[in-house]
């Protein structure tokens, strides 16, 4: 069996991030006007490729995910100006983009060679995302991404089987993050939300990713009301496997 069964569904993902968010950047907008229209128009592409791909119930998730980023990104990057997009817009391809995301992680997840050494992947993210965040708090004064990386382990405690999913969710943000305020194609205020002078925030945060959470969550509540027997049937599968272990 092959180590790696679903790269041709999380590789693009890795690939265009950096393509679409370099076409993106403030630099390349000083050459090409219309670069956001196509980065919009690839990462569509790749959304619809990964969603040939994938699972139905997958499928359904990065749909719902549409729903949920779109109504997200406008509450805390349009109305509540926690984060700054390059044009004060909210570009066509990050509700796209966080569905992919979404995707990636679920089948990075899944790899075998993952499932074989779970225990040990986990423990190793798990000092890595410490280690991370940590050096942020001390080098940049990332207070607010410091206290999400503890809100994500105060979760890892009450979810504990969500672990890997959300670790390796971790690292694919600090990914998108860093490739993004380097491209300029965002920006994050030096205080919370530019109003909380007491929490101080790095460019980006270290541990933002703990909105995933709530991402997951809601994309989930939405497959739960729309699927309610198939639902049922996923816990109880759930359920089975986690009293086995």
């Amino acid at each position: 069996m092959s180590n790696y069964k679903y790269l041709h569904i999380y590789l693009p993902v890795f690939f265009i991030l950096w393509l679409g968010l370099f076409i993106d950047s403030k630099v390349v907008s000083n050459y090409f006007e219309n670069n956001q229209y196509i980065t919009n128009i690839l990462v569509l592409f790749v959304f619809i490729w990964i969603y040939l791909k994938v699972s139905v119930k997958i499928k359904k998730l990065m749909l719902y995910g549409l729903i949920m980023a779109f109504l997200g990104e406008a509450l805390f990057a349009l109305v509540l100006g926690m984060y700054t997009y390059r044009l004060e817009n909210l570009p066509l391809y990050v509700p796209l983009g966080h569905s992919i995301i979404y995707a990636a992680v679920f089948y990075i997840a899944k790899e075998p060679i993952l499932k074989r050494n779970k225990d040990l992947s986990i423990k190793i993210l798990y000092i890595l995302m410490i280690l991370y965040s940590s050096s942020w708090l001390v080098f940049a004064n990332d207070v607010f991404g410091f206290v999400c990386m503890l809100v994500i382990v105060y979760l890892f405690k009450k979810k504990p089987h969500t672990k890997l999913f959300f670790l390796i969710m971790f690292f694919m943000i600090v990914y998108l993050e860093l490739i993004g305020t380097h491209f300029q194609n965002w920006y994050w205020p030096e205080i919370w939300f530019d109003k909380i002078p007491f929490i101080p925030s790095a460019n980006p945060p270290s541990g933002i990713s703990v909105f995933y959470f709530g991402f997951d969550v809601g994309c989930l509540l939405i497959y739960k009301l729309l699927n309610k027997q198939k639902w049922k049937r996923l816990r109880n599968l759930q359920k089975i496997k986690r009293e086995k272990i």
